[in-house]
């Protein structure tokens, strides 16, 4: 009965989703069209690849403008729903690129909350555990506010994403539109970029290669992994309803570093060893998040096992460099 009750009466026909070729929005794009949404995906493709929907070319509804929404947002013809996922996500590339990532955080959400509120759209913010920071309360609920450290390195993508919840709440406040955040907890599946310093893509590619597995620290610190399909059903269930959030969408199944390490070593029948490297300044040293919210407003919960989702990555990550490998040869 939840599950029905807080179904906004807002049918969406068109959708936007920035950064909609990158790792997750290319999955939210791939959703919303199997739902029989039109989808604008607006993308840069600073960090998002046009290989990560190719596969969507073809599809009617499908449209792909490469659009940097920091400098402008202009959508022709009705809009119902506009999914702000722009942003360079992890570590390697927000210490790569700080200011575009600040950008993004800024003046990409001031923008599309423009475009929302022009359209009179529906508005979802993708947020970001990262918010919490190295959390000083474990599990991590909504009313937490975090330990952040605004001029650390990781602060470009903490505070972008801070400022960014703190704007969408303020244009729901003061100029009436519908928005809703969703604070995403680590997700993993198909089609993140081996190259992109997080720890499961990493880990794979060394393992898949015979090369060391790279644990930082100890291998102590722990992390909650969220396998893609249940972020994206996470995310929709959110944007169908009419609550504003903030909400943490992952998975409550928390290990630590070292465990994930050695277990993409068994599923991947890799000899690798685990070499242990410096811990990163600011690295937070525990993520879980609590979930209650998500399961009593919006009935979601996870329900692909890590082992499962870990196995489909794994397939994927081999399936690719196998490909890859045949184009080279």
């Amino acid at each position: 009965m939840v599950h029905t009750a807080v179904r906004s009466a807002r049918e969406v026909r068109r959708a936007v989703v920035t950064g909609g070729a990158g790792f997750l929005g290319s999955h939210l794009c791939e959703q919303l069209l199997a739902r029989d949404v039109e989808v604008v995906c607006l993308d840069n493709f600073l960090t998002g690849s046009p290989e990560n929907v190719l596969h969507l070319m073809e599809h009617p509804g499908f449209r792909l403008v490469r659009c940097d929404v920091t400098d402008y947002v202009h959508v022709p013809g009705p809009v119902d729903l506009v999914l702000h996922f722009a942003s360079p996500a992890s570590p390697l590339d927000y210490l790569r690129m700080p200011i575009e990532t600040l950008k993004v955080g800024s003046l990409g959400t001031l923008h599309t909350l423009g475009l929302a509120k022009d359209k009179g759209a529906r508005y979802v913010l993708a947020s970001t555990s990262e918010v919490y920071g190295d959390p000083l309360v474990h599990p991590q609920p909504e009313d937490y506010w975090g330990n952040v450290n605004p001029v650390g390195p990781r602060g470009v993508y903490d505070e972008a994403k801070r400022f960014s919840e703190a704007l969408t709440t303020a244009y729901r406040t003061s100029q009436g539109i519908d928005t809703g955040i969703v604070r995403i907890f680590n997700t993993y599946g198909p089609r993140m970029r081996a190259d992109d310093g997080r720890a499961i893509p990493a880990f794979i590619g060394q393992a898949l290669s015979g090369r060391p597995l790279t644990v930082a620290g100890d291998g102590s610190q722990t992390r909650s992994i969220c396998y893609v399909d249940d972020t994206v059903r996470g995310i929709l269930e959110l944007a169908g309803s009419p609550h504003a959030g903030p909400v943490n969408i992952g998975n409550p199944d928390e290990l630590s570093m070292l465990r994930l390490a050695r277990w993409i070593v068994e599923l991947t029948g890799s000899s690798s060893p685990v070499e242990f490297i410096d811990l990163p300044v600011d690295d937070p040293k525990v993520r879980r998040p609590d979930t209650t919210r998500a399961e009593e407003l919006l009935a979601w919960r996870p329900s692909v096992p890590s082992a499962e989702g870990l196995r489909r990555t794994v397939d994927w990550f081999a399936a690719t460099r196998e490909l890859a490998a045949a184009h080279a040869g």
